[in-house]
């Protein structure tokens, strides 16, 4: 994969408030949590040691508190930036560029090394067979500084802030004065109640004797507001010298106990392996191709890799509109992203990832089906459902946008259209990839007999308004899913299904009753719910992915041309971007602002697109609509939640959701263009 175009940056562009655009991002992870390092050197957010353990690094969130570990010049204004991924790596590069010289800062997670070896079993065949061993995973955040032409001074600031920015540590500095003759890499050690960190630094010479070599002398500093001590160090590099920071936990007996380049060197290069090894499993040749390859590597980075679940997004609170309240915690896992999910792992050559996502919600499925009741709309990173919402008052919020919440208020949420998108996801998963097994049909069919009671309910669907149930047309839409799926499962395996003419029913009945209530014949078009029958929703564009409706049905498509008005003329698109509806009409119990969905706007390039197969005059608008878009992302080709009527990234970043949603929409838009050529 070819690199993406580098985006250029003046260092000083912090705002007058202290932070960047929320795009200004890179990401870098190792399936167990991630860092957003910024445009101008800086980890701003990192959560240790998974992605839903309290924050170590969070001035993203509060500039003063929040802590942050810097590595820049000490005169912003003397240099520009550019940042980019290496060649198919999750390996993220700023560089530094002045008239004196050239700095690279390379962050990375280690990824272990793979090797093949032979299976201890069936010694006595004649054939012996092989098993994949990785080696043990280093959790290091690892920033390597390499001076590649000239010399260059820099600053080097580490600030941490454990659990949230509430729980006090003490700074020691363990080996003060830096040299080339220092075996010893352990530098300072950060120690809170609930963590305990160190920080190593390793200097190379880049082949000169120590009299060249740069000196490191970290002093601690007091900032205001902050719980501890951090450490700052000034240092000038020459053309082929480097130092290099590693931040790990501090234990007692490390496997490595002193890191050196050789060792550095050797898990840059695994990691590069791992990452180039990974993506090359994709089958995806169509166009787009370096975009949808990131999108795949984000979504990689989002997985945890213990249990299988991909968490929505790796941050929390980041605001949906600067000053708002709509700021929400993403680190979880959704059942709605299931559907999405599996199709694209699989559609796309991801099988393995298929396998452990599927295995990690039939489990919760088998499970909430044994308990009985409803089935959560969300789980942790580890299948656990206790998710208590709080708000952060000591954080002043990205901007001064609070409340700062951490947990998810929604967990038990009655969202039915989540049974939609998890039958979805299980027959998806029986037609492109492994057929279920007896256990998980007879909980699809506990669960679809538990949804038989739900038809009549209100809900709060796929928004997770905060007010009063409605019957939202999507929910409907999704559960006439659950039973069409289960259904087509049951024919096309032969499966017992004892209830059929019930589920039958259920699912006709479903079809007549949004055709009947969720239309508005007067407007010519669906509407969000049975109650707001004058307010229209793009999360309709959906109906034709789903099969819900054929794409060129008129229904369909008066309510798609109603979508593509802008918002003051009664629709949901603007510049190119569609909302999910319009906020200043509708009351969702939540109050302020937000932007454009990203994850919607890919939906409505999708429906176009299948539209087109009919009505070619779409394909022309699904084109225009999906390159407009991307022109949104950010210049490493990350979507956030949302787009600001200013154009700036909004909401929780990067968001799985509109990553799967960009995928998506490029494969069959790219599909449909092939198809239209013949």
């Amino acid at each position: 994969m070819a690199t993406a175009t580098c985006n250029t940056l003046n260092v000083s562009t912090r705002d007058v408030a202290g932070y960047l655009p929320i795009e200004n991002y890179g990401m870098i992870g190792n399936m167990r949590t991630c860092a957003l390092v910024s445009m101008d050197g800086s980890v701003d957010f990192m959560c240790w040691p998974d992605f839903d353990s309290p924050t170590v690094f969070c001035r993203l969130l509060d500039k003063d508190k929040g802590g942050f570990f810097s590595i820049a010049p000490p005169e912003p204004g003397s240099c520009t930036t550019k940042q980019q991924y290496l060649p198919s790596a999750a390996i993220l590069q700023t560089r530094y560029i002045s008239e004196e010289g050239v700095v690279n800062v390379v962050d990375f997670f280690p990824r272990p090394n793979e090797a093949v070896t032979p299976a201890t079993k069936n010694k006595h065949k004649a054939y012996r067979e092989s098993q994949d061993v990785y080696e043990t995973l280093k959790k290091w955040l690892v920033r390597r500084v390499e001076c590649i032409r000239g010399q260059m001074t820099l600053d080097v600031d580490v600030f941490p802030a454990f659990d949230y920015a509430r729980e006090p540590h003490i700074t020691t500095i363990v080996n003060n004065a830096r040299g080339g003759d220092n075996p010893q890499s352990k530098t300072v050690t950060f120690h809170s109640r609930s963590l305990k960190l160190q920080l190593d630094v390793i200097i190379d010479c880049g082949g000169g004797d120590s009299t060249t070599c740069p000196n490191l002398i970290f002093k601690k500093v007091q900032k205001e507001g902050m719980k501890g001590e951090g450490v700052v160090a000034h240092f000038t590099l020459q053309e082929g010298q480097a130092i290099s920071f590693v931040i790990r936990e501090d234990i007692p007996d490390h496997v490595t106990e002193n890191i050196t380049t050789k060792i550095l060197d050797s898990r840059q290069h695994d990691t590069h392996a791992y990452w180039y090894n990974w993506l090359s499993k994709s089958s995806y040749k169509g166009g787009w191709r370096e975009v949808v390859t990131r999108s795949f590597m984000i979504l990689k980075m989002l997985t945890y890799e213990p249990t299988g679940a991909i968490v929505a997004a790796p941050t929390f609170s980041i605001p949906e509109a600067i000053g708002g309240v709509r700021n929400w915690d993403y680190r979880f896992s959704w059942v709605r992203d299931s559907s999405f999910t599996i199709y694209i792992l699989l559609r796309m050559g991801f099988t393995d990832e298929a396998d452990a996502y599927m295995e990690f919600i039939s489990g919760l499925v088998r499970k909430t089906t044994t308990e009985g009741g409803d089935l959560p709309i969300m789980f942790t990173i580890r299948g656990h459902t206790d998710i208590p919402e709080q708000e952060l008052d000591h954080l002043d919020g990205y901007k001064g946008s609070r409340p700062v919440r951490i947990g998810n208020g929604a967990a038990f949420h009655k969202q039915f259209d989540i049974y939609g998108e998890l039958m979805d996801a299980i027959y998806l998963y029986n037609k492109y990839g492994k057929p279920i097994s007896w256990d998980t049909w007879v909980s699809v069919r506990k669960m679809l007999d538990h949804v038989l009671t739900l038809l009549d309910q209100p809900d709060m669907s796929i928004w997770e308004v905060r007010n009063h149930k409605q019957h939202f047309v999507y929910s409907k839409v999704m559960l006439w899913v659950a039973f069409d799926r289960g259904l087509r499962l049951a024919d096309k395996r032969c499966l017992p299904c004892p209830n059929r003419e019930r589920w039958l029913g259920a699912r006709d009945s479903l079809y007549e009753e949004v055709m009947e209530k969720g239309y508005n014949t007067q407007m010519d078009s669906f509407i969000q719910s049975y109650e707001n029958n004058t307010m229209i929703d793009s999360s309709i564009l959906i109906a034709p992915l789903v099969f819900f409706i054929t794409p060129n049905d008129p229904r369909f498509l008066n309510t798609v041309d109603r979508i593509l008005l802008p918002p003051e003329k009664g629709g949901l698109t603007s510049a190119g971007l569609v909302y999910r509806y319009n906020t200043e009409l509708s009351n969702d119990g939540v109050g302020g602002h937000e932007g454009a969905f990203s994850m919607c706007t890919f939906w409505l390039v999708e429906a176009l697109t299948r539209a087109a197969v009919y009505e070619p005059v779409y394909m022309e608008k699904a084109v225009t609509l999906f390159e407009n878009m991307l022109s949104f992302s950010n210049h490493l080709s990350m979507f956030s939640e949302e787009i600001s009527r200013s154009g700036e990234q909004l909401g929780n970043t990067p968001q799985a959701f509109s990553h799967l949603a960009l995928i998506s929409a490029a494969f069959n838009l790219d599909r449909a263009k092939s198809f239209a050529r013949r």
